[in-house]
């Protein structure tokens, strides 16, 4: 009766999720480390590829499949105490954080840069940098919850979003 009564509550709760499931990779970003690349994934399709910059070494940008949890516009950099806004900040305009190794989205992010020379190159401290123009096209299309998988792969952003369910295959 108890699990009954429960079912019923978590039915009609407010808190349960309201209109139709997503479509498959709606949207979904995928990071090849191996060519510092981001892919934008929209209905199934990748919409865009992005250069980035990812970790000096290749441990410092962890690898798995995360949710984005934090949007920030204008970051303060709190390593250094420098303000949002400011052109020596390095997160650049937008701050898309993910919770990578259970940091809730504050340590591990895409964002901007004040040094757009370094986009395509290995020297991050564990975030995935690019130019702040496309982060700010990609910071108004993800919302919170959006998976991103950050791999180092030989296989094309359309396997690994086939892999990871981002994209669906004819047979799907």
């Amino acid at each position: 009766m108890t699990s009954l009564l429960l079912s019923i509550l978590l039915i009609v709760s407010p808190i349960w999720p309201i209109g139709e499931n997503p479509l498959v990779g709606d949207p979904y970003l995928i990071v090849n480390k191996k060519t510092n690349e981001l892919a934008y994934i929209v209905e199934g399709d990748v919409k865009q590829v992005f250069d980035v910059a990812t970790g000096k070494i290749n441990s410092l940008t962890p690898e798995g499949e995360y949710n984005i949890v934090v949007k920030a516009v204008e970051p303060y950099y709190r390593k250094k105490d420098i303000e949002g806004g400011s052109p020596d900040n390095p997160l650049g305009s937008r701050w898309i954080g993910f919770d990578a190794e259970d940091t809730d989205g504050r340590i591990y992010g895409v964002h901007g840069t004040n040094n757009p020379s370094s986009v395509g190159e290995y020297v991050t401290s564990g975030c995935v940098r690019m130019k702040n123009e496309d982060v700010e096209i990609l910071f108004e299309e993800v919302p919170l919850g959006t998976k991103i998988l950050v791999t180092e792969s030989d296989e094309s952003f359309y396997e690994l979003g086939i892999k990871h369910g981002a994209i669906a295959t004819e047979d799907s």
